[in-house]
């Protein structure tokens, strides 16, 4: 995971190749993952209207099939996975080698797991910028038909299910400017901040305990490579969950309350487990789909660390 693990290394060749591994470990994630993250979406949004997970996923299979129900929104998925992977690797190793210089190390693989962790906080910052947007955009289609159904917008039926990410972004524009683009911003910082901060410490924690003496890190095997990365997965969900409710309630709905008052909102009305509808999907989803990111990622950055 570390590239050039020397913090005096060369950065711009470790920083292309975690950027490019970030990218296409964000695709693997995507095409892993988007049936439960389109039921999260709805559920977390739309919390009366479905009884559970399953009943979430039939539903929308019935009513939308596959593409334009299940794998709903999938392109900015690709788009907002490839962008926040490519970015967060990118920065979480430059950020890995800040935190060396601060923690007095040699060398990045020594850092501790709170120097990882820590680095994980930090890149986030940067990745919510180019995650934000592009989120909005697929929360929006992978709950259109809702939308509708509750007159929240005024997309005739016959075309529901054929609106394009493009057009749906060129709306948003239209009615709200750049700015809309960014509805959610600071619930996303407070989603993916934390969030990350736990991953990453999950993540490196979990190779940590799973290495054997006189293993590094890096040699521990795809399994346990796997089987770390979806330790962090869980971490990460389970940690910043009501925020990620607060956040698709706010792109949604293009709300322009605050997060705070979005919450106060939900849970007065609605309860404090309304904070953590969606969350099953969510852990399951991200099993296999950090385990499959972390995979695609460390192998693919060793296999360009050999070629270049």
């Amino acid at each position: 995971m570390h590239g050039t693990s020397q913090v005096g290394g060369s950065g711009f060749k470790t920083g292309v190749i975690d950027f490019t591994g970030g990218s296409l470990g964000g695709v693997a994630l995507v095409y892993v993952s988007q049936p439960l993250d389109t039921c999260k979406v709805k559920m977390q949004t739309f919390p009366t209207l479905y009884r559970g997970m399953v009943h979430c996923l039939i539903e929308t299979f019935r009513k939308d099939r596959i593409w334009r129900g299940l794998y709903a929104g999938s392109i900015p998925a690709v788009v907002a996975n490839v962008a926040e992977n490519s970015v967060l690797f990118a920065a979480y190793g430059a950020c890995q080698k800040l935190v060396a210089v601060v923690e007095k190390k040699d060398n990045i693989t020594d850092l501790s797991i709170l120097g990882n962790a820590t680095s994980g906080f930090l890149a986030a910052f940067f990745s919510s910028f180019t995650l934000c947007p592009t989120e909005l955009v697929k929360c929006k289609l992978q709950a259109l038909r809702e939308m509708h159904n509750q007159k929240k917008i005024a997309q005739p039926d016959a075309k529901l299910t054929h609106i394009t990410p493009y057009k749906l972004t060129r709306e948003i524009l239209k009615a709200e400017g750049v700015p809309g683009l960014f509805r959610g911003l600071t619930s996303t910082f407070a989603r993916e901040m934390p969030g990350y901060f736990f991953f990453f410490g999950g993540y490196e924690g979990a190779r940590e305990m799973m290495r054997q003496p006189g293993q590094t890190k890096d040699d521990i095997g795809a399994l346990r490579t796997m089987a770390a990365g979806a330790f962090g997965g869980v971490v990460l969900w389970t940690v910043i969950f009501p925020a990620d409710v607060i956040k698709s309630r706010i792109q949604v709905a293009s709300l322009r309350t605050s997060m705070t008052q979005v919450g106060l909102q939900i849970y007065r009305t609605e309860g404090i487990l309304a904070l953590y509808n969606g969350l099953l999907p969510s852990i399951i989803r991200t099993i296999p789909a950090t385990a499959t990111l972390f995979l695609v990622y460390e192998y693919s950055k060793k296999l360009m660390m050999e070629l270049f």
